[in-house]
C-alpha cells in the first residue's frame, strides 16, 4: 500500500467531514487507507464516520489523548509505506498528495515533506516552521525571515522548487514509513504542539532530510481544529517549554523561561496601554490583554 492517511480528531465533525471528501475527491491512483483516531468527541464524529465512510478504520479513544498519543495508535497499525497525517481542517486540492509522494519517491534522503498551506482566499499560510530557540524568542519571526531568508523561509518568498527546511506544519505531512521505524513514534509527553518539530528534529538527528514541496497545495482553515482559546495556548507554551527542556542544558532552559515570561509581561502592558487609549473599545486588544492575564497567572501558579 502506498499511503495510511491518518486524522486525528476532537470535536470537529463537519470539518473531518468536509477533509474526508476532499480525500475520495482528489485522491487518484494510489492504493491508500484512512485511519480515523477519535479522541472521545461528543459532537456525533463517529457516528458519522460509521455512517458515512464504512470503509475508514476508526479508532474510538474513550478520553482525549491528544495529538502524538493519537497519531501514535494509528502508526502502530498502518499499512502504507508512507504516511499521510492530515488536521480535521484541512482541504486537499487535486494532485497535492501525488506531489507530495512523487517528491518523496524521488528523494530517498527525506523523511518529510509538506505542502504549501493556504487561507480560504487562496493567500499563503506559513507552511514551515524553524527549530526554536534563542534567537526566535528574542527577535520576530518575520524580522528573522527577512534579514536570513535561507535559515528562515517564508511565505513571503514565491518558491519554485521544493527546498529543505527545519520542519513542517502538522496540517499535512507525508512521512517515510522507513523513517518511522528508525527513530520511533512521536513522543507522547507532548499534548498537542510541537509533536512534529521533535519529530523533525530527531529525524534529522537521525541523518534524514524534511523538505517543502510549494507545488503541492492544501487549504487550511487555520486553527479550527485546536480552538482559540486559554486552554489552547496554555497547551502551546507547555509543549514550548517541553521541547526546550529535552534539547538543551538546563541552564539554557532557565534562560527561555525567564525570556518567554518577560516577553508575555511586556506584552500584557502594551495591550492595557492599547486598551487605555482606545478606551477599551478594541474587542481584539481586550481579548489579548485578558489571555496574557491568564498565561501569567499560570505562569505565577507553577504551570500546572
Amino acid at each position: 500500500m502506498d499511503i495510511s492517511i491518518i486524522i486525528v480528531n476532537f470535536n470537529t465533525k463537519n470539518l473531518l467531514k468536509n477533509c474526508l471528501n476532499s480525500i475520495y475527491g482528489t485522491v487518484h491512483n494510489l492504493s491508500y487507507e484512512i485511519i480515523v483516531v477519535d479522541n472521545a468527541s461528543s459532537d456525533g464524529s463517529p457516528v458519522m464516520v460509521r455512517a458515512e465512510f464504512p470503509q475508514v478504520y476508526l479508532i474510538e479513544n474513550d478520553q482525549n489523548r491528544g495529538f502524538g498519543a493519537a497519531n501514535n495508535q494509528a502508526l502502530l497499525i498502518m499499512r502504507g509505506r508512507y504516511a499521510l497525517l492530515l488536521n480535521t481542517d484541512t482541504i486537499l486540492t487535486e494532485n497535492a498528495v501525488s506531489e507530495l509522494l512523487s517528491f518523496m519517491e524521488s528523494h530517498p534522503d527525506a523523511a518529510m515533506a509538506c505542502g504549501q498551506l493556504l487561507n480560504a482566499d487562496g493567500s499563503k499560510q506559513n507552511s514551515v516552521a524553524p527549530f526554536p530557540s534563542i534567537w526566535t524568542l528574542l527577535f520576530n519571526l518575520p524580522l528573522l525571515e527577512k534579514l536570513f531568508p535561507k535559515k528562515y523561509p517564508s511565505k513571503r518568498y514565491d518558491y519554485k522548487n521544493p527546498l529543505e527546511v527545519d520542519s513542517g506544519i502538522g496540517a499535512c505531512l507525508l512521512v517515510r514509513r522507513h523513517a518511522i521505524n528508525e527513530v520511533s513514534l512521536f513522543d507522547e509527553r507532548y499534548f498537542f504542539f510541537f509533536e512534529e518539530t521533535d519529530w523533525a528534529l530527531r529525524m534529522k538527528n537521525a541523518g534524514w532530510k524534511v523538505y517543502h514541496v510549494p507545488s503541492a497545495h492544501i487549504n487550511h482553515l487555520q486553527g479550527q481544529s485546536i480552538g482559540h482559546d486559554i486552554h489552547s495556548r496554555i497547551e502551546f507554551y507547555r509543549s514550548r517549554y517541553q521541547f526546550f527542556r529535552k534539547w538543551n542544558a538546563y541552564s539554557y532552559y532557565l534562560v527561555i523561561t525567564f525570556i518567554i515570561f518577560f516577553r508575555l509581561i511586556i506584552n500584557w502592558v502594551l495591550t492595557s496601554i492599547a486598551n487605555v487609549l482606545t478606551i477599551g473599545l478594541s474587542r481584539e486588544m481586550r481579548n489579548k490583554s485578558i489571555i496574557y492575564s491568564q498565561l501569567i497567572l499560570w505562569h505565577l501558579r507553577g504551570r500546572p
